[in-house]
């Protein structure tokens, strides 16, 4: 359940060109706090037995639902989510992906960074202001709760009469919403016994591809109608309806736990308008690659022929596919065509998979719209390089930063470091680079075996960083995969991408620094690396991991601290776990 209540309205006026994001940010909270409406949700999270492609699951719902529900606010809005834990056996935490929480670090809903989890029967409240209109997401973040369904999609509109800093540069007649997932028949527990395991039981390719919560598995029949009920109404094709000669935007996330996505709607080019909350030069796309954490708006026209339906499809990218075809209905009103009825063409099956070079070359035409540049610093003071690379530990198969793999402390970070409860985390920093002279990112590493650590990187408040994401070869010869890496509580500046390995001495001279474009979840493409840069200006501890969820679960993730002197009082809540039990805080 959500209601929306309170306020009055205020334009935002121009900012100085020098400090035009600070004066920009600084106008979007005042005109915040002059809106002051609030937006609730209820929900209660419990397991419940789901049908997203037809075949029966348990999966995390959300009132019984599975994706949950779409939050809807005005930038400057405060969103209270009352949310109880009815998983009996189960704890819980929700992360609100591109939300910033300026001001309230601890409702960032990641369990052992900001929080300890909610315990079940226990209920938590989360409270935070949407600072910045756009289209972002939410989902668990405890285990792997991700890929058993608690997700959904936020959506930040423009305040009414807003000025020319926060005002949309594109216009359209209508809009929908396509929240993308990945979908696997076994239970979480099962994908992280094996994720574990020596050796690794890999969780494989997903069986099914969702649109909305909503796909079909191709084998339905081989499993019996008992298992798998291929007239379900929750596997039904879900449809998007226009009326033709109209522009529509469509806000499209990816919540997969695995897959990197190609995402296309039949016969109609896409104008790419909008990515993570911030307004993009507009190009034009057949189709879109889309990776998990990413949002993006695009415009299309209803301009073709009315009297058929056409097919909305997501494949599977940078991964050699093993799930069909992902597919939704577009159709027209006043069309011939019933709007159920099935295209008369195939499905578009996008791309060749391993094409690397036509998902760089989307993302380096991303770059922000020239009325909404906001010019990054021109250099950093702090460059940290970070080698992606897959390793062992005692003879178990992880991720790793540097040679580092990291795990999550008992007590979370942001109440250690407040609190000053020493012993609850490695004192001792990561390392900040690698061998980056010699180091073959297209071999196997002669000696694969690592270190694990809990420790993070304390960042002076204030200070521009910038951040190198290195991809490498992976344990298996000629193997290097995509990693898609979302930070918590920022955006940054996405500075440039490259093929190889990257120079310090050379690399930084290519860097875009006229229009890059501000994200809070980037690509790191096959040996490959991508620059990023952001001001250390939220003070808090702030997640920066893969959002890949087995590569997160297998050590793939850093975490960053920054002013928790200027933090204010913890709530009680976020305690209750590690050192904070007992009223050890």
């Amino acid at each position: 359940m959500s209601k929306r209540d309170g306020g009055a309205m205020v334009s935002l006026g121009g900012a100085p060109p020098l400090q035009r994001l600070l004066c920009c940010l600084f106008l979007m909270i005042c005109a915040a706090v002059a809106q002051a409406k609030t937006v609730h949700e209820s929900w209660d999270i419990s397991y419940q037995f789901a049908y997203p492609d037809c075949v029966r699951k348990l999966a995390v719902t959300i009132n019984g639902h599975t994706p949950g529900p779409t939050i809807r606010a005005v930038q400057g809005d405060t969103v209270v989510v009352t949310v109880r834990n009815s998983l009996l056996t189960e704890n819980v935490a929700i992360h609100w992906h591109g939300i910033r929480q300026i001001g309230t670090p601890w409702a960032d809903g990641t369990e052992g960074v900001t929080q300890c989890p909610v315990l079940p029967g226990d209920t938590f409240v989360y409270t935070f202001v949407v600072d910045r209109p756009g289209t972002y997401m939410y989902h668990a973040h405890y285990g792997m709760q991700r890929s058993a369904g608690l997700n959904g999609m936020i959506v930040v509109s423009v305040p009414p009469g807003a000025g020319p800093d926060v005002a949309e540069p594109f216009k359209y007649d209508g809009e929908h919403e396509v929240l993308l997932n990945d979908w696997w028949h076994k239970s979480t527990y099962e994908q992280a016994a094996g994720l574990a395991s020596v050796p690794l039981v890999w969780v494989g390719e997903p069986q099914s591809l969702l649109i909305n919560g909503h796909g079909r598995f191709v084998n339905c029949s081989a499993l019996g109608e008992s298992v798998c009920n291929a007239t379900h109404p929750e596997c039904s094709t879900p449809v998007f309806a226009v009326v033709p000669g109209r522009t529509y935007r469509f806000r499209i996330g990816s919540m997969t736990s695995l897959s990197a996505l190609n995402f296309e709607i039949e016969g109609h080019p896409m104008t790419v308008v909008e990515t993570d909350g911030h307004y993009v030069k507009p190009f034009v796309v057949k189709n879109l690659n889309i990776y998990s954490g990413e949002t993006y708006s695009v415009l299309i026209t209803a301009d073709q022929d009315p009297n058929r339906n056409y097919w909305l499809a997501s494949n599977v990218v940078s991964r050699k596919p093993g799930t069909p075809t992902g597919t939704a209905v577009l159709t027209y009103y006043g069309g011939r065509s019933s709007p159920r009825a099935v295209p008369p063409t195939t499905p578009p099956v996008g791309p060749a998979w391993n094409d690397t070079t036509y998902r760089i070359n989307q993302s380096v035409a991303t770059v922000a719209h020239p009325a909404h540049v906001y010019t990054p610093p021109p250099r950093s003071d702090r460059t940290i390089l970070l080698l992606n690379s897959q390793n062992k530990i005692d003879g178990r198969i992880r991720w790793a930063l540097n040679n580092v793999s990291f795990s999550l402390p008992h007590t979370p970070y942001l109440v250690a470091l407040k609190d000053k409860l020493h012993g609850t985390f490695d004192p001792r920093p990561p390392p900040e680079t690698y061998n980056h002279t010699a180091y073959d990112v297209y071999g196997v590493q002669a000696n694969p075996n690592a270190t694990s650590s809990d420790g993070l990187y304390r960042l002076e408040f204030g200070s521009v960083v910038d951040v190198v994401l290195q991809n490498a070869n992976m344990l298996a010869a000629n193997n290097s995969e995509t990693h898609p890496w979302h930070l918590h509580g920022h955006d940054f500046w996405v500075l440039g991408y490259g093929v190889g390995r990257f120079d310090p001495a050379v690399h930084p001279a290519t860097y875009n620094l006229r229009d890059p474009i501000l994200k809070n979840t980037v690509a790191v493409h096959p040996y490959g690396w991508t620059a990023l840069r952001w001001r250390a200006d939220n003070p808090g501890v702030w997640a920066f991991h893969c959002h890949i969820e087995s590569h997160f679960f297998m050590g793939m993730g850093v975490v960053f601290e920054e002013g928790i002197e200027r933090v204010g009082k913890l709530p009680q809540e976020i305690m209750g776990c590690g050192s904070s039990k007992g009223g050890h805080h």
